[in-house]
């Protein structure tokens, strides 16, 4: 399913950052036992060395995927997550026609895992969890779906404040415009259609760049991921091309 060897878009003494596919664990996990590949391992044969991962993507979310090589680089960037000073940005295709732009300020309860997670408590307060996002485009499609007659859709740039587990899947879904493909927080008759009409089978939200200070030189550092073929279909189908190079420029 996946090849040995990942986009590798940055790499230095320090850093090595990859375009994660979509369906790919970042690490092993209790709740994918029969999972043998997994990004950190893969990015490790590939550079012959060790990696020390600092974040987390979704296994459906595909995008900007950033390791330390030394577990010193490692804390310094972890502290840059948690002290909001790294800057991320994601894209999205959502269900109906959202605001402009809008923030999300919605505390998430912690989410937990029936099996990875089986021992820890269920009584835990909701967390802050703040999403901004901007429309890029809009799209109208003549297919009833659901109780409508045409089908409209956004896309959106998205950039989370907080990293809750699963925070722009939860926020989309908690405004009624879930990203299409989300199994979990989307809408079905949204997902089965763009499987049946695009053949499109994966979650379409994607880590698209990523911004952020060196942890040992201070230089401001920014990553960028291209879309996958998939992902670029639906963009060129609902006719977002000219908005999308626009977003990146």
């Amino acid at each position: 399913m996946f090849s040995e060897q990942l986009e590798i878009i940055y790499q230095d003494d320090h850093l090595v950052a990859v375009n994660k596919p979509s369906g790919l664990l970042v690490h092993r996990s209790m709740i994918d036992k029969h999972e043998t590949r997994f990004a950190l391992q893969l990015v490790r044969n590939q550079i012959g060395q060790r990696v020390y991962p600092v974040h987390r993507l979704d296994k459906p979310t595909s995008g900007v995927l950033l390791f330390a090589l030394d577990s010193e680089t490692a804390s310094l960037l972890g502290q840059q997550f948690m002290t909001d000073k790294m800057h991320k940005q994601y894209l999205a295709v959502v269900r109906g026609y959202s605001a402009e732009h809008e923030t999300i300020d919605y505390p998430l309860k912690v989410e937990l895992d029936k099996i990875a997670d089986a021992q820890l408590g269920q009584d835990k307060q909701a967390q802050p969890a703040v999403t901004e996002y901007k429309r890029l485009a809009t799209a109208e499609l003549p297919f009833p779906v659901g109780r409508y007659d045409t089908a409209r859709y956004s896309l959106l740039q998205l950039m989370p404040r907080t990293g809750r587990k699963h925070q722009l899947r939860r926020h989309m879904k908690h405004i009624f415009h879930p990203i299409v493909g989300d199994t979990t927080h989307g809408d079905g008759r949204h997902n089965q259609f763009f499987r049946q009409q695009f053949d499109c089978q994966r979650l379409l939200l994607t880590a698209m760049a990523m911004r952020f200070q060196h942890p040992h030189s201070g230089v401001t550092v920014e990553l960028h991921a291209s879309l996958d073929a998939v992902f670029e279909n639906i963009i060129d189908e609902l006719g977002w091309r000219e908005f999308y190079q626009r977003s990146l420029q």
